[in-house]
């Protein structure tokens, strides 16, 4: 099993969240993989920038060389996230589109997403994990 960190997850893990880094540090030394989505990056690297956070900004980056970034890099991703958005609008039930992306990564390349957002419950298919919980 392979895991996908949500913004909200890696947030916690900046901060110094014990129960996330000794999550983290378990799911690596089982051999399994994690990665950062390409979303997720821009959402914490944009945030980090202008406070000038050596200390998280150096955490981060740690935290990235140990995982691998997963990106919106093919026409499945894309297509998904269109057959998505069109299922929650259906139903009435739309969240953000960057959650949209950042779950379309998660199924397409059949990653479980550990996130604390319960938005994500919405999306048919995706596989969820709350490493808070």
């Amino acid at each position: 099993m392979s895991y996908l960190l949500d913004t909200n997850i890696i947030i916690h893990f900046l901060k110094g969240n014990t129960k996330i880094r000794e999550r983290i540090h378990k799911v690596l030394l089982e051999g399994k993989e994690i990665f950062i989505n390409a979303i997720s990056y821009y959402e914490v690297k944009r945030g980090l920038l202008p406070k000038s956070s050596a200390g998280k900004l150096a955490r981060f980056e740690e935290l990235c060389s140990k995982s691998g970034l997963a990106l919106l890099d093919t026409l499945d991703i894309l297509d998904t996230v269109a057959v998505i958005y069109l299922d929650l609008r259906q139903r009435g039930k739309l969240i953000n589109d960057a959650d949209i992306l950042i779950a379309s990564i998660a199924i397409t390349k059949n990653l479980t997403l550990v996130t604390d957002d319960a938005d994500f419950k919405r999306i048919k298919g995706l596989e969820i994990e709350n490493w808070l919980s």
